[in-house]
């Protein structure tokens, strides 16, 4: 029994394992000597891949808190895979900006480990303290870069509303236990089960709270405030994998709560989904059509693929619940991939990620302006991309649920948002530069393996996505 228990936790506690001995590496290093610190990292996540894989259709619990169902081990696998590509891009970036290595892989770690514990949480406690832990270390590889007072700024402004959100979070958990008497997910769905709105109006108040403290960590209108200042101000490589692993852990957990344990509720939430929803997809694709800077568009656009996914949330039937799992791994490779091109084009002195630095790049770096335009077109929902599948089965899931207001709302902001995307595109093809991009002559190969491995996942999904479909479905009905 006791060994069950411990083996729900491997995952994390090989990712930790690693965060570990890169902070024993780090103290133990002599003064210039380069260890490959980063490579300790990866065999952690790599590790953690194994635990994955020999976890699958066994549905271990870890001491009735931690569940290593197929779902959490689905969102895992895409957190591993988001990990490995952020420590390839980080690599090049941290020794060209002067990083502190030790201390920045192990937040990565930490990061990471949380994230998994938040997919993999069947408590409410337990996700809270997940949440604390994965973002206290964003908060920390958003400022990282101390010397820049953009990225001492968006690291504080993050810290403030993040710390704001997670007392509402909290709020939502403490009314939560005093209506159902436990934490546990599966205790709190009984005792709501066997109750009604009338009877208690108090549910909805833990229910507007938690959905506080969702929709800050997805960066849902109108909680997205922090998000365009704090993706401009980190690093590049950070943005790339704060934009993809929280929103993974977040609407990992998020599932986890609405479509589990406030299940029989989901007519008086999901009408402020919805609202959030809509609202989400809007302001996102409307804003980020005004932005200039490539990294605040697409910060919007994370904010608009935010309320995509949330269409599925609503939606809640078997193709919305798949479309998920399969949404988050597309929309994971393909950002993790877009802002790994902008890292690898900036330098020490210039970030070079402005619209006009774009500007024939095609002619000065055609390797990295082709896997730069597939991510583009992924994240449009153009065929034959993963973004194209995984907005067609966002939008049938809403469709085949009745929500066809929702439903035409997300196809016509994902329709204006092609030009945003489109407009980078004809940037690097048709633009003349004024003058030359500051760019490294020669881009490091382990990043460009990166980019590589994820424009590769992007077409493989694209153009073959049933069995990974078929795996999100199979994933997630084990728990809803």
């Amino acid at each position: 029994m006791l060994n069950a228990s411990f083996d729900a936790i491997v995952p994390m506690l090989c990712v930790t394992l690693a965060a570990l001995a890169v902070m024993g590496a780090e103290a133990f290093r002599s003064k210039g000597e380069n260890l490959p610190i980063g490579g300790l990292g990866i065999v952690g996540l790599l590790g953690a891949g194994v635990a994955t894989v020999l976890l699958w259709d066994r549905n271990a619990t870890g001491f009735g808190v931690i569940v290593a169902d197929n779902f959490a081990l689905f969102i895992t696998a895409v957190l591993l895979a988001v990990g490995v590509l952020t420590i390839m891009f980080s690599s090049p970036v941290i020794q060209r900006d002067g990083l502190p290595k030790g201390e920045y892989y192990a937040l990565v770690l930490f990061s990471i480990a949380g994230m998994i514990m938040m997919a993999s949480a069947n408590d409410l406690l337990v996700i809270f303290i997940a949440l604390e832990i994965l973002s206290i270390a964003v908060y920390v590889l958003t400022g990282i870069r101390r010397d820049d007072a953009r990225a001492t700024e968006a690291s504080f402004k993050y810290f403030l509303l993040g710390a704001f959100s997670s007392a509402f979070f909290l709020y939502g958990i403490a009314f939560t236990y005093g209506l159902a008497g436990s934490t546990r997910l599966d205790r709190i769905g009984a005792y709501l089960a066997a109750q009604s709105m009338s009877a208690n109006p108090l549910i909805l108040v833990a229910l507007g709270l938690l959905l506080v403290g969702f929709a800050f960590k997805i960066s849902a209108v109108p909680f997205h405030m922090w998000t365009p200042d704090a993706y401009e101000g980190a690093p590049a490589v950070v943005t790339g994998f704060m934009s993809t692993g929280v929103k993974a852990a977040a609407f990992a957990a998020f599932a986890r709560v609405f479509l589990s344990a406030f299940e029989p509720f989901s007519a008086e939430w999901a009408p402020m989904v919805w609202l959030l929803a809509a609202a989400t997809m809007i302001l996102g694709t409307v804003v980020g059509v005004a932005q200039s800077n490539l990294k605040r568009m697409l910060a919007y656009s994370s904010i608009a693929h935010g309320g995509y996914l949330l269409v599925a949330l609503v939606a809640a039937n078997d193709i919305g619940k798949a479309a998920i799992l399969f949404y988050l791994l597309a929309y994971a490779v393909t950002n993790v991939a877009a802002f790994g091109v902008i890292a690898l084009l900036g330098t020490r002195e210039a970030a070079n990620d402005d619209l006009r630095d774009y500007a024939g790049l095609w002619h000065t770096h055609p390797a990295l302006a082709a896997l730069m335009t597939v991510c583009l077109l992924s994240l449009g929902g153009l065929p034959p991309t993963a973004g194209f599948i995984g907005k067609w089965y966002v939008f049938s899931a809403a469709i085949s649920a009745g929500y066809y207001g929702l439903a035409i709302i997300g196809v016509l902001t994902s329709v204006i948002s092609v030009f945003f995307y489109l407009r980078v595109v004809v940037m690097m093809y048709m633009a003349e530069r004024q003058g030359p991009l500051a760019a490294p002559p020669r881009v490091a190969a382990v990043g460009m393996a990166a980019l590589v491995a994820s424009i590769a996942a992007i077409v493989v999904l694209g153009v073959l996505p049933t069995t990974v479909l078929d795996l999100a479905a199979a994933s997630i009905a084990t728990i809803f």
